[in-house]
């Protein structure tokens, strides 16, 4: 299969030699004036190889190699060098090089390492794409209600088009889940999933992160960045918590999608992306664009096709399959053989779940690890219903006060064992590796 290898050579007759050879196994040989020149190439149009000097006037190949990896890690990169400079190329291969040739060269030689370097990057994408497609079929969107049924069918018959999804729901209702269905399931599936959460970086980080950076850019931008966009090139971008950006980022994004393209901090030319984007938030658009707070323009391009996840408190048929899928993640991860009882399940059923399909899992990975016995009971939930110690701290949140109540129990179960920590995870019916992950989560040492 042909490829596209760009070739940079400070000889001119060299650079030459090496593109006819490649061009006789019928590659597309690209000869670049100057290592920024392949650079700008790779950005642009893109290469699937590129092979490089050593030595050359302004940036060598050892610059160019940190650079291409830098903007384009796939992309392999093969080292031409004299005898003399064999260990640095050794070096530099420790540094990402595919390999090297040295000068003068065996053609045949020159072309089955270009071969194996593509097919190394050929078995590499292959891999990635298998991974992605078996990871998407994992994706579960638990529908057994009327109004969460509507929703898949929504994000089923959305999935095949480019077309841009707004997700609006709750926090905790699955938001990035249902995105990732989206994804998985349409022809970009090979391709990134990128997400992002707009909420948790300032502007100014977030513009890096979304658009990219060049080197120098601004303190500490030692190397090249490529963003967001950039890396979801050819497949899907989920922007979560997208209300919550400035109205001067807002421009931003809308000038990205509207024009297909970015430009990266401290780079003076825009680069083409091919991106699908999925936003979610938990605010009302449609009332932040009335009063104001979010700009029509951007809300209509994003919502071109509306998704709305309920909370779970409108949806309770979804309830016990939900707690029961946790339940066998937990139980598994655990090594315990576990069920809810029956008055687990009406407990279940009655709670309002502020915290919607978030607060569900938390609830039932901690009753997991609290469980005295097989069974889950009631007071293993820690659902807010039970009553609270004489002398008990009932400051905080919900969340602070039920990892309170976790925090005691591991920690008797450590007092009881004399810190033998196997031992205190066997008394609490789990396995030791959970009983980490909880102290690590709760601050616990012992």
């Amino acid at each position: 299969m042909s490829a596209r290898i760009l070739i940079v050579d400070d000889e001119p007759r060299m650079a030459r030699a090496i593109a006819s050879a490649l061009e006789r196994a019928g590659h597309d040989a690209v000869v670049c004036p100057s290592a920024q020149a392949v650079l700008d190439e790779a950005l642009h149009r893109g290469a699937d190889a590129v092979v490089t000097d050593w030595r050359m006037e302004g940036m060598d190949g050892m610059e160019l190699l940190r650079q291409v990896h830098a903007s384009r890690p796939e992309t392999p990169v093969i080292l031409v060098t004299a005898y003399g400079d064999v260990p640095s190329a050794v070096a530099a291969m420790r540094e990402g090089a595919f390999d090297y040739v040295t000068k003068p060269f065996d053609n045949d030689e020159l072309r089955g390492v270009v071969e194996r370097a593509l097919e190394l990057r050929r078995l590499k994408r292959e891999n990635q794409e298998l991974r992605r497609e078996l990871s998407g079929r994992d994706v579960l969107i638990v529908a057994e209600s009327e109004p969460m049924k509507k929703v898949v069918e929504l994000v089923e018959r959305a999935a095949p088009s480019s077309a841009p999804v707004l997700i609006q729901g709750e926090s905790g209702t699955g938001k990035e889940l249902a995105a990732r269905r989206i994804h998985f399931q349409s022809p970009r599936v090979g391709r990134p999933f990128v997400a992002v959460n707009c909420k948790a970086l300032a502007d100014s980080v977030l513009e890096s992160e979304l658009f990219g950076h060049e080197k120098g850019a601004f303190t500490g931008a030692v190397a090249a960045h490529s963003g967001c966009f950039e890396r979801a090139d050819g497949g899907t971008l989920f922007l979560d918590e997208i209300g919550e950006v400035s109205d001067a980022f807002q421009v931003k994004i809308l000038r990205a999608l509207q024009e297909g393209e970015v430009q990266r901090v401290g780079g003076v030319r825009p680069i083409q992306v091919d991106v699908r984007v999925v936003a979610a938030t938990n605010r009302n658009l449609d009332t932040e664009v009335s009063e104001g707070r979010f700009r029509e323009d951007l809300f209509f391009r994003l919502n071109v096709i509306p998704v709305w996840i309920p909370p779970l408190r409108e949806r309770k048929d979804d309830v016990s399959t939900l707690a029961r899928h946790f339940l066998s993640l937990h139980a598994q991860a655990s090594g315990r053989f576990l069920r809810l009882s029956d008055d687990s399940e009406k407990a279940l059923l009655t709670h309002d779940w502020p915290g919607n399909v978030r607060e569900l899992s938390n609830a039932i990975e901690r009753a997991s690890v609290l469980a005295r016995s097989d069974e889950i009971g009631v007071e293993d939930l820690l659902l807010g219903s039970t009553q609270k110690d004489e002398g008990s701290d009932d400051s905080g949140t919900l969340q602070e006060s039920l990892d309170r109540s976790a925090r005691e129990r591991i920690r008797e179960a450590l007092e009881a064992s004399g810190g033998k920590k196997a031992e205190a995870a066997a008394r609490l019916g789990i396995e030791r590796t959970t009983l980490f992950r909880w102290m690590k989560r709760l601050g616990l040492s012992y």
